[in-house]
C-alpha cells in the first residue's frame, strides 16, 4: 500500500515537500508518479520518476516541482516550490506502468497508466 504525506496549508509562494512511502515492497523497483485532483475535476499527472531515475513533469509545474528518490528510506519525494492557489488539490502517488523503451511525453502522466494508487494528501495554497 502506498501512502502520501506532507500536505498542509501554505501561503502562495511557499513550499512543501510531499513523501510517498510504502511497506512490503521496494519503490526502487517501480516507476512512480505524482498526481493531483481538485473536486469536480479529473485527476491529472504532475510528475514521474522511472526506475532509472529519469524524471518528467507536467508543464504547469516544470521548474517549480522536483521529484526524487530516497532509496535508503524507500521513499519518493515531491518538492514543491513557488506554490500558487492553482496547486491546491489532493495529491496522490502511484506506481506507473510505462515501457522503459518508450520515450516520455505528456502521455506518461496519463492516469490510465497507473497500476496502484496510494492514499492522498491534501495541499491547500491560500493566503
Amino acid at each position: 500500500q502506498l501512502q502520501a504525506s506532507g500536505g498542509g496549508l501554505v501561503h502562495p509562494g511557499g513550499s512543501l515537500r510531499l513523501s510517498c512511502t510504502t511497506s512490503g515492497f521496494e519503490l526502487d523497483e517501480f516507476n512512480i508518479g505524482w498526481f493531483r485532483q481538485v473536486p469536480g475535476k479529473e485527476r491529472e499527472g504532475v510528475s514521474y520518476i522511472s526506475r532509472a531515475y529519469v524524471t518528467h513533469y507536467a508543464d504547469s509545474v516544470k521548474g517549480r516541482f522536483t521529484i526524487s528518490r530516497d532509496s535508503a528510506k524507500n521513499t519518493i519525494h515531491l518538492q514543491m516550490n513557488s506554490l500558487t492557489p492553482e496547486d491546491t488539490a489532493v495529491y496522490y502517488c502511484a506506481t506507473v506502468l510505462w515501457p522503459a523503451d518508450r520515450p516520455m511525453d505528456s502521455e506518461t502522466l496519463n492516469p490510465k497508466y497507473v497500476e496502484y494508487w496510494g492514499q492522498g494528501t491534501l495541499v491547500t495554497v491560500s493566503s
